[in-house]
């Protein structure tokens, strides 16, 4: 039984579907984050005590930074929100995120 696709259209078909136009192959992607600087602080004014990992110097759309902090997020399993230029984690998570980050392609340093 052949196992090629384009055999098996042949097969099924006929010749004309068998030629279908081949797949276009992926180009390289730019990355859409060009070496960014963000930094990663802890703050704990106006959050009545609670620790918070605050993530700022975020250049590009709102868009692309809430999904940056979407993703984030779940690789961390904290809440959260993102928005106004910032994104914030619940807790104490500044060494995870940095290296979440350089690991993303961000330039990210630990704040205080």
């Amino acid at each position: 039984m052949p196992q090629d696709w384009k055999e098996i259209l042949k097969g099924r078909f006929g010749e004309e579907l068998a030629t279908l136009p081949e797949e276009p192959q992926p180009e390289a992607v730019a990355p859409r984050f060009h070496k960014q600087r963000l930094v990663v602080t802890i703050d704990r004014r106006r959050r009545a005590g609670k620790q918070v990992t605050l993530i700022t110097g975020f250049a590009g759309e709102e868009a692309d930074l809430v999904e940056l902090g979407r993703q984030l997020k779940t690789k961390l399993g904290v809440g959260g929100s993102a928005g106004e230029g910032e994104i914030l984690l619940q807790g104490d998570v500044r060494d995870k995120v940095v290296s979440l980050l350089t690991a993303m392609g961000h330039q990210a340093k630990r704040g205080n």
